[in-house]
């Protein structure tokens, strides 16, 4: 641990300087006491740090991968700001010219068949030179949610002497910005507003059941073109089938061989053509995502925050957060089922003429699969009211049984046919997700269910020695032990533990708006 580390997780007023913010609940009175929950993520968090920033696991994961640097933040910034500044700072120092943060950097340190895809597969530093990859450091060409703005603000309030002496904000909010920038220009393409990933592993939720028919279009790349390094460190039935990781991995290809070009891809629609596909866009995967959005929206609100603190208004950045969550709902909601669900933007159907009830004039359908994507965007400060009570009573209803038969969030349906407990976000409970709707309910006031919540997570990552991912019913652990956002998220849980009153901020500038609720 290094010396900022030591004094601020052991020194007499180590764990109590941080301010009130977004999410940001005040410190506990007194470090927490040797052997603790708290000793342990410190632990986990420790052992996966590099140097540098710190990876999800040992084993499976052994790169930095760009959400979980955002959430491993979150909780570092309880035990040095510093190492929680410089998570964020390496991740930002892998942009690309085009704004885009790619989802993994890679350690080149690693040995190539550590992880597939590895570097050699993406090829970052020459496909994508067209758009401005870097050169002096190999990533993948695809990005993750949009959680950094979010993470930069916090971390900051966990020490804005630090950050300020340090320039921690001047310095990322331009890249936040770009980062942004890119997102709402670059990946607008179902033309609704709101962002859309290009591959399954862009959303975070990789193989969630909400995938499978728009990757049904997809041609799986051939089985011997490939080797997967995660069934080195899984069991074959909890991860993807071939079938889908050969679809995975036929997007990348395509994506990587024009070069990570957004926008219509011609040459995939010509193949499918060929291929028997039909339409112009077959064989294109392209969805808006609720979680993915709700997050792009936080962090909107984060970096208007962000620009306050260096002296501008913010005022434009609100307004395109406000913007942007009327067009969430306008998009995603579907009242019936009191939920949001993705979007296939990659179907070329026109909206309302499949499933969708939105009013919206871009092209898709709404995907009828319900995954704890479609409660994320209880997080945001002024969704209406009526829309929040419809997302509790859905999250703590029979298909999540949140507060009843699930200890923790289920990442889909109990009562979908796709459901399994124990297969890759196809039903097991994550922490990163019920840390997302923990913090959702508390911000819209309801504690009762938030603070139930927040005591299943800190039981549950404990007993399961802070696994990648448990069993919803039982809380065995399943995937990657040790794993670094469960560490990390258990310890800005515990700093929300026998405290005052978070009381009433939320992510706007207006206080409590009369759409939302307050949190309390």
């Amino acid at each position: 641990m290094d010396r900022t580390t030591t004094q601020l997780a052991h020194g007499p007023d180590g764990l109590t300087r941080f301010g009130t913010g977004v999410y940001d609940p005040a410190a506990p009175a007194s470090p927490a006491p040797a052997g603790s929950l708290h000793r342990r993520a410190a632990h986990v968090l420790e052992r996966n740090w590099t140097g540098t920033s710190t990876v999800p696991s040992r084993g499976l994961y052994p790169h930095q991968w760009s959400w979980d640097s955002a959430f491993i933040a979150i909780g570092l910034r309880h035990l040095s700001p510093l190492r929680a500044q410089t998570e964020l700072e390496t991740l930002l120092g892998a942009q690309w010219g085009d704004g885009r943060i790619p989802h993994i950097v890679f350690n080149p340190s690693v040995p190539l068949d550590a992880y597939f895809p590895s570097p050699d597969f993406w090829r970052s530093s020459t496909a994508g030179r067209a758009v401005g990859a870097p050169r002096t450091v190999q990533t993948s060409g695809i990005v993750q949610p949009p959680v950094h703005a979010l993470a930069a603000w916090l971390v900051h309030q966990a020490d804005p002497g630090l950050s300020r002496a340090r320039a921690f904000l001047p310095r990322v909010y331009p890249r936040l910005a770009a980062w942004h920038r890119y997102l709402l220009h670059r990946r607008d393409l179902g033309g609704g507003g709101l962002a859309s990933v290009v591959h399954p592993w862009e959303q975070g939720m990789d193989n969630s059941p909400c995938w499978d028919a728009p990757l049904s279009r997809v041609p799986p790349a051939p089985a011997r073109s490939f080797r997967r390094a995660d069934l080195d460190h899984g069991a074959p039935e909890d991860r993807p089938t071939d079938l889908d990781y050969g679809r995975y991995v036929r997007l990348a290809t395509d994506y990587r061989d024009r070069g990570y070009e957004d926008g219509p891809d011609e040459g995939a629609a010509r193949r499918a053509s060929v291929e028997g596909g039909g339409g112009r866009r077959a064989g294109r995967f392209a969805v808006e995502d609720p979680a993915f959005n709700a997050l792009l929206i936080a962090s909107e609100h984060a970096l208007a925050r962000i620009a306050r603190e260096l002296g501008a208004s913010g005022t434009a950045r609100h307004a395109r957060a406000e913007r942007l969550t009327a067009a969430l709902v306008d998009r995603l909601w579907d009242a019936a089922e009191g939920m949001f669900f993705c979007r296939d933007v990659g179907t070329g159907v026109s909206a309302g003429t499949g499933t969708s009830t939105g009013t919206g004039t871009g092209t898709g359908e709404l995907i009828p699969e319900r995954a704890v994507s479609g409660l994320i965007p209880l997080l945001l400060p002024t969704l209406p009211r009526d829309l929040v009570t419809a997302l509790v009573r859905t999250a703590s209803g029979p298909h999540f049984g949140v507060g009843g038969a699930a200890r923790l969030v289920p990442s889909y349906d109990l009562t979908g046919e796709a459901f399994d407990p124990h297969r890759y976000w196809r039903g097991p409970s994550w922490f990163n997700t019920a840390w997302l709707v923990e913090r959702g309910l508390r911000l819209h006031g309801e504690r009762a269910r938030a603070d139930e919540l927040r005591g299943q997570f800190l039981r549950t990552a404990g007993t399961s020695g802070f696994a990648e991912y448990v069993d919803p019913y039982t809380g065995e652990p399943c995937g990657a032990p040790g794993f670094g956002w469960t560490a990390a998220l258990t310890l800005d849980l515990l700093h929300d533990m026998d405290t005052h009153d978070i009381g009433t901020h939320d992510i706007g500038t207006h206080g409590i708006s009369d759409k939302g609720g307050d949190r309390g």
